[in-house]
Formats: C-alpha cells, structure tokens, sequence
C-alpha cells in the first residue's frame, strides 16, 4: 500500500509539473522578473554582501539567465530556501528555476520531476573538526556527533559511509547553514559535515578559521547544478544554455572586460556566440545577443569562479576538476552552433 501510495504521488508531480507550469518563460517575462530558488546564505555561492547585494557563484546562474531573458542581470530575485523546501517551492511554481548548491541525482532528477540543465560546480562530501580533536581522518571518527542538514544527499552519504566502515554516530540534525554553524560552534557535535567547498565556505567565516580542519577525504560525488520542473523543455533550453554560454565564453577567452573586442572577430563560432551571425537566441524565445549580455554583465565561468570563491577570496578554492576540459579539469559544453 505505502509503494502504491508513493507511486501515485510521484505521478501526481509530475503530472502537475508538466502541465500547470509548460510556459515558463512567458510567464517570467509577463512577471518582469525571474525568482531564483537558492540558499538561505553560503558565502561564494548565495549571501547577502553588507550591503544586502546577494552574491555568489549560484546567484551568477540566475544573474546568466536574467541577462538572457531581459537583457539586465539584475531582473531577478533571490528566494532564499531550506535545504528541506528547496525542491517543493520549484514544484509549486513558487519560483522559476533553483540554483541552490544542490547534487544532481537520479531520484531526484526521475522521481521528483526536476531537470538538472548542467553542472556549474563539481563537489565531494567531507569533514569538518575542531583542530583540537587531534583528528586527522574521517576513519577516526566513530562514535563521534555529527551535525547534518536533514532532506540532503548528505544526510544518506553519511549513513552509508558510516555503515560501510563499521563505524556509529549521533546525528544531530540542522535545517539551515546558520543553524549547523551555531550547533558546531557551540560544541553539540563533534563534526560538521556537507559539500567541502561548503565547509571552506562556513570555516572563512569563524572568528578563528585555525582553529578548524576540513580533513582529507571525500566521500561522494556531487556534481552541484541548477534545475527546472519536468515538462518544460523550452525553459530548460534557456537556463541551461545561459551556464553553457559563460563556459564557451571562458574557453574562447571571452571576458567581461574584452567582450567588445570580439564582434569584430572573424571567428565564426565566436559570432555565433555573440549574437552577431545566426538566431540562437530567437531558437530559445530570447533576443540573438542573449550571450553576449551574460558575459557583459556577469562574465564567463572563470570570472565567476576567481570572483566568489577563488585563490583571491576567503574561500581560496583552487581550481582543480572545476578548471575547463582544455587544462585537465571537467567543466565542458555543448558546441555553440
């Protein structure tokens, strides 16, 4: 009765996803703004600067799509959201598309009625200590506590490592970052545990980051990405090629900075890019020069890397898988053409 009941709400969603919201982008531009599922607050992915500007590698995917649409990477807002909601406000239709350091999985890719449209942050589960706890490995840690956000891909790679390793834990469980931080800072658990890139995130942040140690091992795979309801494969297209378009940009060495220089190029492929030769943009229902207003106002995926949570940031996140396909790393789109 329980697989019968789940089945037909699996249905349900999907059913209701592939119907109600099938004109996204209508709908976004009759609105004049696009609303952006993301964090409640991850510093280099979604925060609120001090002047209440949020900022982040997953805010320049919804800054990219707003570029694309309206022609002005500012026409869209952040919704913050739980790790526990996140997937409900996008099958509702409470926002357009969620950009929310989330792991691209099959369950939640086929049984929850999302569509992951790419990756814009390959990721791996890890450990965060207090340095005093004199551990130097994730095999140390049995019989320790650990502070969990609850409805992650975390929560069951934690159960799983654990279990493999023949080794028990308490989980203490959080909801938010914020919440994770106060608990592991206030000593009611031993280790703190999400994507590493989010425990460098919330360590820069500690009065004394020292005094913490993100330990060596990595124990999954989390290709991190933005995703859409099922059923609208026109607003997929645009979401998806508005990330793919700021990784083209970096691999011509298109910035920012230089992207004027390059209408007049005789690169053909760069012409299409820009918006100077062909109608891409009018395939996707948005205007030819879509490409060229991301990469003007928000940049390519390098810049967003180096600016949010690069070598020069608090975060100083080294390149590594994220670098492009042409330097060994896995970041790679589809031809432009």
């Amino acid at each position: 009765m329980r697989h019968i009941k789940s089945l037909i709400m699996a249905l349900t969603i999907v059913l209701f996803t592939s119907t109600s919201f099938a004109d996204t982008l209508n709908d976004v531009k009759a609105r004049g703004l696009l609303k952006c599922g993301s964090n409640t607050g991850l510093v280099g992915f979604a925060a609120p600067d001090d002047s209440g500007v949020w900022r982040g590698v997953d805010v320049d995917v919804c800054r990219a799509v707003a570029a694309a649409v309206f022609g002005d990477a500012e026409a869209m807002e952040v919704v913050p959201t739980t790790s526990k909601a996140r997937f409900t406000i996008l099958q509702s239709g409470e926002i357009d598309m969620l950009a929310r350091n989330t792991t691209w999985t099959f369950s939640r890719d086929v049984d929850l009625g999302l569509e992951f449209v790419g990756v814009n942050y390959y990721d791996g589960q890890g450990f965060l200590v207090p340095a005093s706890l004199g551990v130097t490995s994730a095999m140390e840690l049995d019989g320790a506590s650990v502070c969990i956000q609850v409805g992650t891909t975390t929560e069951l790679n934690l159960a799983d490592f654990f279990r493999m390793n023949k080794m028990s834990y308490e989980a203490i469980p959080v909801e938010t970052n914020d919440e994770a931080d106060a608990a592991f800072l206030a000593g009611r658990c031993d280790v703190y545990t999400t994507d590493q890139s989010g425990l460098y995130a919330q360590r820069s942040t500690y009065p004394n980051p020292d005094d913490y140690v993100v330990l060596p091992e990595i124990i999954s795979k989390e290709p991190l990405g933005p995703s859409v309801r099922h059923g609208d494969s026109k607003w997929a297209d645009v979401v998806r090629w508005s990330l793919n378009a700021m990784i083209i940009a970096e691999e011509m060495g298109i910035t920012s900075a230089n992207v004027d220089s390059f209408l007049g190029s005789d690169n053909p492929g760069i012409l299409r890019l820009l918006g100077k030769e062909g109608a891409y943009g009018a395939m996707l229902g948005v205007n030819n020069d879509f490409a060229y207003q991301i990469i003007k106002q928000v940049g390519n995926y390098g810049e967003s890397f180096e600016r949010n949570i690069g070598m020069g940031t608090p975060m100083a996140i080294a390149r590594g898988v994220n670098s492009m396909w042409t330097e060994g790393g896995l970041i790679y789109a589809p031809p432009f053409r």
